[in-house]
C-alpha cells in the first residue's frame, strides 16, 4: 500500500494515551534543539484537534435491504464453463487454478466481468484510486449497462476521496455500493481522517482484509491481492509478488455465503447514507470521469495467450485442478470488537501444526505470536523442515511491522526454523554475482522493487493455504480474514516452486553465527555473506523506530 495504515495506527495509538506524552518528551529531549521543541508541540496541537474532531459521528436508523447471492444462474455460459471443467458428479470436488502472475490475474477479472450475465459480488480491503482501479469499476460499471446485479463492498479506511464516485456509482440501478465499519469523519485526506476519528479508535483499528470476487455464483477469484497498480504488476517502480486462487464446484457457494453475512452485516453502509445521493451534474461527472480510458500501463493489455482464462472461457472448459478443500472466514462482527476468536488464524494454526514433514510459508508482514512460535518450535523439535519467506527491511512496505519481526529472528533461528528475507534487485545482483530472475509466470519481479504480498503455506507437499491472512497479530485478533485449505499434492508442487523460486533465487538466507546475524546470498563462488542488515537507500525514520519499542505487537 502507497499508505502506511500500520504506521498510522501506531501514530494514533500513541496521541490517545501516556505514550503520547512519550514521544513528546522523547521529540523535545533529543538534540535539545527548537525544531524538536515544534515537532512536541505540533504532537499537542494534534492532540487537542482530535479531541475536537469527537462531534463527528456515524448515521443512525441506517436503511440495509438485505439480499444474498443469486441463485438462478444454471443457464448462464459461466455457470456452465465451471460445470463443464468439474469432475462429474457424484465427486464432490472442487475446481482450482492458480494465478501467479499479476497481470493474468487483472486479465482475468475483466474477462470475467465481461462475460457476467446476473451477478457480481466484490469483497475488496482496497480498490485504489489510480488506472487499474478505474478500469476495475469502469467495467463494473460496463456489466450493470447491460443488467448484470454489481454488489460491491470495500474497506473504508484506504477509500479516503472516493465517497463521490462511489455514491455516483451506486445511482446506477443494478449497483450497490457498501463501505465497511467507515470512520466517522469523511472528508481530507488519510491521516487527517484517522486523526480527526480517534474518539473511536477501535473502529479504526479493525478493517475488514478480505479479497472475494465472485462472477454468476459459478466462479471466483480469491487470495492475497487487492485491486491497484501495483499488485497486478503496474506499479512502475514497485509491484507486489502475490498470488490468487480461481475456483469453481461447491467451494464457490462456501464463499458467497461469507459475502452475503458481511454484505447484510450492520458494519457495512450504503454509501448514501454516509455521502448522501449525488446531484444529477455530479453524477455525470463522475461516471463521464470513470469513462475515459486509463492511461495505457504494462500489463492491462488484451492476453493473447491461448492458454489465457478469456481464451479457455471462450470455448467454454477451464483447465482446473479438481481436490478437496476447505472455505475459512472470520465473521463480520470480529471488526466490531465482541471478543470473538478467529476463524481464519485458528484454522491457520492448526493446519501448521498438522504437518508431519515439512512446512513452507510466505508472509510479508511476520510477526508469529506466542502460540505461533511454540507451533514451530514444536514442528522442529519433531523434526520437520520449516521454511519461512518473508520480507527485509529493504523491501518491507510496513518498516514498523519488520521491526517486529526482527525481535524474533534469533530464537527462530535457535529453534531451527530457515528465515529468508527477500532482496532488492540491485542487491541481488551485487550479492548473487548476476542478475537474478523468477521463472516464467512468476510475478512481481523484474527491473522494479518487489515486495512480497503473498500470504501463503505448503504442509507436506500435501495442502495449501491462499488466502489474505498475514502472520501477525493483526489478522489473527484485528482484522477480517479469508482463505482456503485445499488438499492437492500437484497445487502445493506449484505453490512450493514460486515460493522457493523467490527464496532461492531474491532472497537472503537469514543466519546466527556466533550469536550474530547475517545474510547468506548467491552459491559456490559468488557466494556471500553479509553482517549488516540489507537496507533500503531510504533508513526508517526514528520514530518509527521509537514506535515500535512503545508499542505493544497487537498494533503491528
Amino acid at each position: 500500500m502507497k499508505t502506511s495504515f500500520r504506521a498510522a495506527i501506531a501514530l494514533a495509538a500513541a496521541l490517545r494515551s501516556a505514550a503520547a506524552l512519550r514521544l513528546c518528551l522523547w521529540a523535545a529531549g533529543f538534540g535539545g534543539g527548537g525544531a524538536a521543541l515544534v515537532v512536541a508541540w505540533r504532537i499537542v496541537a494534534l492532540t487537542i484537534a482530535v479531541a475536537m474532531g469527537g462531534c463527528a459521528a456515524l448515521p443512525a436508523h441506517v436503511e440495509r435491504p438485505v439480499s444474498y447471492a443469486r441463485s438462478d444462474v444454471a443457464g448462464t455460459p459461466l455457470a456452465r464453463t465451471a460445470a463443464a471443467s468439474l469432475p462429474a458428479q457424484p465427486d464432490p470436488r472442487s475446481g482450482f487454478r492458480l494465478l501467479a502472475d499479476g497481470g493474468r490475474a487483472f486479465a482475468a477479472r475483466i474477462a470475467l466481468i465481461r462475460r457476467a450475465e446476473r451477478t457480481l459480488d466484490v469483497q475488496y480491503y482496497l480498490i485504489a484510486n489510480d488506472g487499474t482501479g478505474r478500469e476495475f469499476l469502469r467495467e463494473l460499471l460496463g456489466a450493470a449497462a447491460r443488467g448484470v446485479r454489481v454488489r460491491l463492498l470495500v474497506d473504508d479506511l484506504l477509500a479516503t476521496g472516493q465517497d463521490a464516485l462511489l455514491a455516483a456509482m451506486a445511482g446506477h440501478a443494478n449497483v450497490e455500493v457498501r463501505l465497511f465499519n467507515p470512520l466517522p469523519v469523511r472528508s481530507g485526506p488519510f491521516a487527517q481522517r484517522v486523526f480527526f476519528s480517534l474518539h473511536q479508535f477501535a473502529r479504526i483499528n479493525r478493517r475488514m482484509h478480505n479479497k472475494l470476487f465472485l462472477v454468476d455464483s459459478s466462479l471466483a477469484v480469491t487470495g492475497g491481492r487487492n485491486i491497484g497498480d501495483e499488485y497486478f504488476d503496474r506499479g512502475g517502480t514497485a509491484n507486489f509478488i502475490d498470488m490468487d486462487v480461481l475456483s469453481a464446484g461447491p467451494v464457490v457457494g462456501a464463499l458467497a455465503g461469507v459475502f452475503d453475512r458481511f454484505w447484510n452485516s450492520e458494519l457495512a453502509y450504503p454509501v448514501q447514507s454516509l455521502a448522501g445521493a449525488p446531484s444529477r451534474p455530479a453524477f455525470e461527472r463522475q461516471i463521464g470521469a470513470l469513462a475515459e480510458p486509463a492511461q495505457a500501463t504494462a500489463g492491462g493489455e488484451a492476453d493473447p495467450d491461448p492458454g489465457s482464462i478469456d481464451a479457455e472461457l471462450a470455448s467454454g472448459w477451464l483447465a482446473l485442478v479438481p481436490a478437496e478443500a476447505g472455505v475459512f472466514a472470520d465473521a463480520p462482527e470480529k471488526a466490531g470488537g465482541d471478543g470473538r476468536a478467529s476463524i481464519v488464524a485458528e484454522a491457520h494454526l492448526a493446519l501448521l501444526g498438522s504437518a508431519r514433514s515439512s512446512l513452507l510459508l510466505a508472509s510479508p508482514y511476520f510477526v508469529p505470536g506466542e502460540r505461533e512460535r511454540e507451533t514451530l518450535a514444536a514442528l522442529r523439535a519433531r523434526e520437520v523442515e520449516v521454511s519461512v519467506l518473508t520480507n527485509s527491511l529493504a523491501t518491507t512496505d510496513e518498516p514498523l511491522v519488520h521491526l517486529g519481526y526482527a525481535r524474533h529472528r534469533i530464537a527462530l533461528l535457535k529453534a531451527g526454523v530457515r528465515l529468508h528475507e527477500l532482496m532488492l534487485p540491485a542487491q541481488a545482483a551485487d550479492d548473487g554475482g548476476g542478475e537474478a530472475r523468477a521463472p516464467a509466470g512468476v510475478s512481481g519481479w523484474g527491473n522494479s522493487l518487489g515486495r512480497l504480498h503473498s500470504k501463503l503455506a505448503v504442509v507436506d507437499d500435501e495442502a495449501i493455504f491462499v488466502g489474505s491472512m498475514n502472520l501477525d497479530p493483526r489478522s489473527a485478533r484485528l482484522n477480517t480474514e479469508a482463505g482456503i485449505v485445499i488438499h492437492s499434492p500437484g497445487l502445493a508442487a506449484q505453490v512450493a516452486a514460486f515460493v522457493r523460486s523467490h527464496q532461492q533465487a531474491g532472497a537472503y538466507r537469514v543466519r546466527l553465527e556466533r550469536g550474530r546475524l547475517s545474510w547468506l546470498s548467491g552459491e559456490g563462488a559468488s557466494r556471500r555473506t553479509r553482517s549488516a542488515e540489507p537496507e533500503a537507500a531510504a533508513l526508517p525514520a526514528l520514530p518509527i523506530r521509537v514506535l515500535a519499542n512503545m508499542l505493544g505487537e497487537g498494533l503491528l
